[in-house]
């Protein structure tokens, strides 16, 4: 049963005459399921992860439920309803973990802080939860440091804990490991799948290393473009469609 599910959920961008639109026509990811994402740079990767995780507004009409079972709910309403702005904010932050690219750390906060700072903005603080992902990342010799003392595969790993230590049920991953050599690169992304699945959550990671994508059991899906008349309608491709 998928903790997230799309049906045609979208957004258009207009620049003068120069038009972009991002069609999803359906996505789903289940609970401890890991899925990569992939496509050409300006195909849209990052635009479809904002308007999974509640930062980018999608065209009214499509439907992006999240939850299992009964509790699922369509959250699109919420962008137009009355407080609707708050309560996305709330639902991003319970339902949500975020991995960016640059690691996304408070430089003035330890690794244990950092760690736990998405616990204190949702509400869950839950002390030994971060301990176990520190534990578990191998960050316990260097918890009590701040980011600057950290190499760049430390400081990506810290971030991968704190996108978990709330308890998330998606956690969303823009190049994750784009910053880092082909071995540490390797070493992030199995520690992120492998971390994300003891934990339940599923998690979409964006990337442009397709060998890398490879090395893992995926389920894959591809943004492919089309030109009509100088407008460019990128879509969503899944499984077979995605491979070919």
């Amino acid at each position: 049963m998928p903790v997230l599910l799309t049906r045609d959920l979208g957004v258009t961008l207009a620049d003068g005459e120069r038009r972009f639109t991002l069609r999803v026509p359906e996505l789903a990811l289940e609970p401890g399921e890991a899925a990569g994402l992939t496509g050409a740079s300006g195909t849209g990767k990052t635009m479809l992860l904002e308007l999974l995780g509640l930062l980018r507004r999608p065209e009214a009409g499509g439907r992006l439920l999240v939850g299992t079972g009964a509790e699922a709910r369509d959250l699109v309403p919420l962008w137009s309803a009355r407080g609707g702005r708050s309560r996305l904010a709330a639902a991003r932050g319970r339902l949500f973990g975020f991995v960016p690219q640059s690691g996304g750390l408070m430089p003035f906060l330890t690794v244990a802080q950092n760690v736990a700072l998405g616990q204190r903005i949702s509400g869950s603080e839950d002390a030994a939860r971060a301990a176990a992902l520190i534990a578990r990342l191998g960050l316990g010799p260097v918890a009590g440091l701040r980011p600057d003392r950290l190499s760049i595969g430390q400081r990506q790993r810290v971030s991968i804990a704190r996108a978990l230590a709330h308890g998330p049920r998606i956690v969303i991953a823009d190049e994750p490991t784009a910053a880092l050599d082909p071995e540490a690169a390797a070493e992030a992304m199995a520690l992120l799948i492998g971390t994300a699945a003891a934990t339940g959550a599923a998690v979409l990671v964006s990337s442009h290393d397709h060998d890398l994508l490879d090395r893992f059991a995926l389920t894959r899906h591809r943004l492919v473009p089309e030109a009509r008349d100088g407008h460019v309608v990128s879509t969503l491709r899944t499984g077979a469609e995605a491979a070919a």
